[in-house]
């Protein structure tokens, strides 16, 4: 029960499943979700340790970055369904689709720019 009602409130939030959506595509630098949300560092790592927590996101580190991806076989079935459901249900919205064409400007993005919002 824990775990389903972690994934219920990792749901909550519209920017956490934003997110969440924007790793369908691949694995993003905390720098790029960061550029898609348009929130500032720290409220974007909340968020995605709050998914993480839920086991909807993985982390990585590689140097000073980090990188997240959806977990796939890796994650417990509440996760792995409801990543489904979130996915299939939210595709085709309008905030779907304009999230999708700002990610193919950010996936191209230099990292080092984009990371300067760390030391603004």
């Amino acid at each position: 029960m824990r775990r389903v009602v972690a994934i219920a409130k990792a749901l909550s939030d519209e920017s956490r499943v934003r997110a969440l959506m924007a790793l369908e595509g691949g694995e993003l630098c905390l720098c790029q979700l960061i550029e898609l949300l348009e929130l500032a560092p720290s409220t974007v790592s909340k968020h995605l340790t709050i998914l993480q927590d839920a086991r909807l996101v993985q982390r990585r580190k590689q140097g000073r970055w980090a990188y997240y991806r959806l977990p796939g076989d890796a994650a417990p079935r509440e996760a792995r369904q409801a990543i489904a459901w979130v996915l299939t249900s939210l595709r085709e919205t309008p905030v779907a689709r304009s999230d999708a064409a700002l990610l193919e400007r950010v996936r191209g993005a230099d990292l080092e720019e984009l990371a300067a919002c760390y030391r603004a």
